[in-house]
């Protein structure tokens, strides 16, 4: 896979307090593209980052209704991905790629 499908696949890194608590038992949390499998994101981050994965997690979050001045709309579904690092792996998320 060339290195142009590997952006394709991480669309963006999470940044909320669970994602970092998570961080401290070596799970990185992305917002990954909805078509990619777990084999393709452990060659993404691995490949991106030069970091070992040992597990990739999926799960989709289903868009919420949300109203904005009196409007209701829907929220995109989107797919985020939890990986756990090997020992004395890390990623440092807030420098971007």
């Amino acid at each position: 896979m060339s290195k142009i499908a590997h952006y394709d696949k991480i669309v963006a890194p999470v940044i909320t307090e669970k994602a970092t608590i998570a961080s401290e038992e070596n799970k990185v949390v992305f917002k990954v593209a909805k078509d990619a499998t777990k084999p393709e994101i452990k060659a993404a981050v691995e490949a991106l980052f030069g970091v070992k994965v040992k597990a990739v997690n999926t799960l989709i979050r289903k868009g919420k209704t949300k109203r904005f001045r009196g409007v209701i709309g829907q929220q995109s579904d989107f797919k985020k991905a939890v990986v756990t690092l090997e020992d004395g792996q890390a990623i440092d998320v807030t420098t971007g790629l």
